[in-house]
């Protein structure tokens, strides 16, 4: 309801790119600066200085962008009070997870949630922690969950449940007897790394260096971009690799896959990452409520 050139003017500012913009809000770029130059027609002045691959806001739109943060802030929260007399939980929020979580979590959960509050359009977006990261501070999701750590402070952060990273061999390797091993033991080994922004392999790279084991040292041969494509590699006998252990239940009880543990465990966080927001969308706050609630059952079944 909120005056639509507003919103795609805020959506633009924010970004300080058109392109962005237009992803983050569905629309052709066409159409955003269409609707960026209705409203600069409107105030009968520019609200951005344009130049080779760069916009800035000129003083007249820094103006417009701090009232339009306002009133769009206004906007949301009757919104949400109106949507709380009349119970409804609607709207659309764009989720982002990283590559493992988006496999072998999110679907279950979104699903759930929807059979709860069906009129809540969710869109999910995958790609691997850096990028999901990415897309939060730049306002592109409304909320992330990564497999690693977070470095932005300015980020809200909650912990969803722990995940063990282990070791997979193929059933016929020399490893495949054992119950757990030192991590200096994968140096004698061909090993397959994730791809570099990969949250599983920042955790293994920093449980290694704590180990007093350095990285390049691994024998590694190959990289891949997905847990699927590893554990394929894994399975024809290319070489070894550390990953979730939510990840391989499948490939347990064919048998395609021997799973070792380390020595210490290998943890990593599974969190939830979003903006320290005054204000959000009753259907966001609705879906991280359930999402906790989801994660909570999860280490409850974990513990049964």
């Amino acid at each position: 309801m909120a005056d639509r050139r507003l919103q795609v003017f805020h959506t633009v500012a924010r970004m300080l790119s058109f392109t962005k913009a237009a992803e983050s809000l569905h629309m052709t770029q066409p159409a955003v600066t269409f609707q960026v130059r209705q409203l600069e027609d409107y105030f009968n002045t520019r609200l951005f200085d344009r130049t080779h691959n760069r916009i800035t806001l000129t003083e007249a739109g820094g103006r417009v962008f701090e009232y339009a943060e306002r009133i769009l802030d206004l906007y949301g929260e009757m919104d949400n009070a109106v949507r709380e007399m009349t119970g409804e939980v609607s709207g659309v929020l764009i989720v982002g997870a990283s590559t493992t979580i988006a496999e072998y979590m999110v679907p279950n959960m979104l699903g759930r949630f929807h059979e709860k509050h069906p009129s809540v359009t969710i869109r999910l977006k995958v790609g691997n922690t850096d990028s999901v990261v990415s897309m939060i501070e730049n306002n592109v999701i409304d909320l992330g969950i990564v497999e690693a750590p977070v470095s932005n402070k300015k980020l809200q952060l909650d912990l969803c449940r722990e995940d063990e990273l282990v070791l997979i061999v193929p059933p016929d390797h020399p490893l495949s007897s054992k119950e757990s091993i030192k991590i200096e033991q994968l140096k004698e080994y061909p090993y397959i790394w994730r791809e570099e922004g990969s949250g599983t392999r920042e955790v293994i790279h920093d449980y290694l260096t704590g180990a007093g084991v350095n990285p390049s040292d691994l024998n590694v041969i190959m990289e891949l971009g997905s847990p699927e494509a590893i554990k394929g590699a894994v399975e024809s006998g290319i070489g070894i690799t550390i990953i979730s252990k939510a990840s391989i239940q499948k490939e347990l009880q064919l048998g395609t896959v021997k799973m070792i543990h380390l020595d210490p465990h290998m943890i990593r966080p599974f969190s939830f990452v979003h903006q320290k927001q005054k204000f959000r969308l009753r259907a966001m706050d609705e879906l991280l409520e359930f999402a906790k609630e989801y994660c909570d059952a999860y280490k409850v079944d974990e513990l049964s």
